[in-house]
């Protein structure tokens, strides 16, 4: 996959003229664009993104979900979905249907799930266009962008790229080596003019197998104290549910939620406020 067009964007060579009419024109037809990010990886930014789009499609909406962590693909997996690959002609990309759900993910375009993908800045923001643009959403009420972790190349193209209706979940651990990147996170929205709609503050304790008890694992209250400082609201805190885990690694999520219904509930109340649903 590579851009045909000469823009500042892509720094590809070539003809786009149309490019951002045709951009924009897929846009339009998506409602709203919730773009999950996170300051620093392994927070669970990746289930959260899945989590949010299955309960959506679940409440009966038109759902995508992009994939845009080009280095380490988790949507697929979560999904159960890695041995698939997506389909393609010369009008463009068509998606995965799962669960009610648009994927696309370039872990399912590469050949070998194994296979690091080793692309310069350039060549990641030309085919973060190519996700966007030439691939058959249609219409659809939610896009879920789930993105890599930080600022870089990737997240400030999209945040230039994607007009419209979007805002931003920020995903954190309750520590302070994850909030002090969290607010890195959230300044960056700040700079380039994207609404964050709230925070989900992940991993807040473990859910004990046997007697159902959540306990603290990390410090606690970071998550609250985050959002309490940049008047921002605190949409979940989830706890880290071995069940929970162990389905997403499965590729289950139905058996996820069912296991987790702590986690269910708190992840219902984000769309409830982030989607208004």
């Amino acid at each position: 996959m590579a851009c045909s067009g000469n823009c500042s964007s892509c720094g590809e060579k070539g003809s786009c003229e149309n490019s951002d009419v045709k951009l924009n024109a897929v846009l339009d037809r998506i409602q709203h664009k919730i773009m999950v990010l996170s300051g620093k990886g392994g927070v669970g930014k990746s289930s959260v993104a899945a989590s949010m789009a299955f309960l959506l499609a679940k409440a009966g909406k038109k759902v995508g979900l992009l994939d845009l962590d080009f280095h380490g693909p988790s949507q697929p997996t979560l999904f159960g979905a890695q041995h698939l690959r997506m389909e393609a002609d010369e009008n463009g990309l068509y998606p995965l249907d799962v669960k009610g759900i648009k994927l696309v993910s370039v872990g399912l375009v590469v050949d070998d799930n194994d296979q690091a993908v080793i692309w310069r800045g350039p060549a990641k923001i030309g085919v973060l266009r190519q996700l966007i643009e030439d691939v058959h959403w249609g219409d659809l009420d939610y896009l879920i962008l789930d993105f890599p972790p930080g600022s870089g190349d990737e997240v400030l193209s999209a945040a230039q790229m994607i007009k419209g209706n979007r805002s931003a979940v920020i995903v954190t651990t309750p520590q302070e080596m994850s909030m002090a990147d969290c607010r890195k996170c959230i300044d960056f929205c700040q700079k380039v003019d994207l609404g964050v709609a709230g925070i989900v503050e992940n991993m807040s304790g473990f859910t004990c197998p046997e007697c159902g008890k959540t306990h603290p694992l990390f410090s606690t209250g970071g998550g609250a104290a985050l959002a309490k400082k940049y008047g921002i609201p605190l949409l979940a805190q989830l706890p880290v549910n071995p069940a929970f885990m162990g389905s997403c690694d499965s590729g289950d999520l139905d058996s996820a939620m069912q296991k987790a219904p702590e986690i269910r509930e708190a992840m219902e109340n984000v769309i409830r406020t982030v989607a208004l649903i």
